[in-house]
């Protein structure tokens, strides 16, 4: 039997990777180490909110064109500095640095928690915290706000596809960060509420009885597997939680506790589709972060071709030629994966070009 797993390579790259960043995880204890970076020239302020990422306005309507460039929008840091003791609320995460001459460093705050203001509002505060005249005297009270307000907010999918390597990497992890720091609030281990420690890296319990626990970020390990048959067709499915009826993508899953990848790239494939899957090969990996995933990508061989979907996760699956899925995209009978996805680097290793 022909094994495409033969000739196949790792992944030379996927979307959402980390860059050239320096974690500066050796510093991460020093409780001035945000506030002294801020002070630096040079200094990026980079901005997220409710899972979304802040660029300059206008850049919302980029997401709809393909061979656009956007860019992260970024506050002064010294306007950041002198008003982040006035707002607690503001999550400040330092991301690390870029080797140079004079290191880069890039501060990620999470406004989720700040109060929308009206655009009038906004735009008194933030044309008086930028005024030269008054040096920024006063005006931490609006600063952030007025972001929020002023800045255009995007998903990670529409703006990963239209930006740098080392932007994407800034956006990724302070969304994960900022995701995690949303949906734990409070101690998993004694339920009292929890504050930043670390620079934005971990959560302090704040039970003195508990010790002050150190919580750290719980990545969620995911499979996700590009299946051929011994004709080198690809299996595709279209999973019923999906809100577009037209995509079409691959077997996907969390690995359950106790199970290692190469097995929960088989169970999740059968539990969808009904097919047994033999050899696997290793693409290769990215972190996506709602919450906190690390997608494991795979390419397995069938063992078997009759597709019985479970009809509660998976509502449609078939084989298709290259031919075939050709014609399906061409046609609008299917549409890829977003060009942010794992899933559509891994369909793109199969069909042999993008899409």
């Amino acid at each position: 039997m022909f094994s495409s797993l033969a000739l196949t390579q790792a992944l030379p790259y996927l979307p959402l990777v980390q860059g050239d960043i320096d974690y500066g995880v050796e510093r991460r204890t020093d409780p001035h180490l945000i506030d002294d970076v801020l002070r630096e020239a040079g200094t990026s302020v980079v901005l997220t909110r409710a899972g979304l990422l802040a660029v300059p306005f206008g850049q919302r309507a980029l997401t709809r064109q393909s061979t656009a460039h956007m860019r992260l929008a970024t506050l002064p840091g010294q306007y950041v500095a002198d008003a982040l003791p006035h707002h607690p609320e503001v999550k400040a995460i330092y991301l690390g640095s870029y080797a140079g001459a004079a290191p880069q460093h890039v501060v990620a705050l999470d406004l989720t928690d700040v109060a929308h203001q009206s655009p009038e509002d906004a735009a008194r505060h933030v044309d008086d915290a930028f005024d030269d005249a008054n040096g920024g005297h006063d005006t931490h009270d609006g600063i952030f706000a007025s972001a929020v307000a002023r800045f255009d907010w995007v998903d990670l999918r529409g703006f990963a596809p239209r930006a740098s390597a080392r932007e994407i990497g800034q956006a990724t992890t302070m969304l994960a960060l900022s995701n995690w720091f949303a949906y734990q609030r409070h101690c998993p281990h004694c339920g009292y509420p929890v504050e930043q420690a670390m620079s934005g890296w971990a959560q302090r319990c704040t039970n003195s009885e508990d010790d002050f626990r150190l919580l750290f970020p719980r990545v969620e390990p995911a499979v996700i597997m590009t299946v051929v048959d011994a004709q080198d067709r690809l299996l595709i499915q279209h999973n019923k939680a999906w809100k577009n009826p037209l995509l079409y993508s691959v077997s996907a899953g969390f690995v359950e506790a106790g199970e290692n990848l190469e097995h929960a790239c088989r169970r999740e494939t059968f539990e969808e589709t009904g097919i047994r899957v033999g050899e696997v090969k290793y693409l290769g990996s990215q972190p996506w972060p709602y919450k906190i995933s690390l997608m494991m990508g795979f390419k397995g061989q069938a063992l078997s071709t009759d597709i019985q979907v479970d009809g509660e996760e998976v509502g449609d699956a078939r084989w298709v030629t290259r031919d075939e899925y050709t014609d399906l995209l061409v046609t609008g009978q299917i549409e890829a994966p977003g060009k942010a996805t794992i899933a559509r680097v891994m369909i793109e290793e199969w069909y042999g070009r993008q899409i």
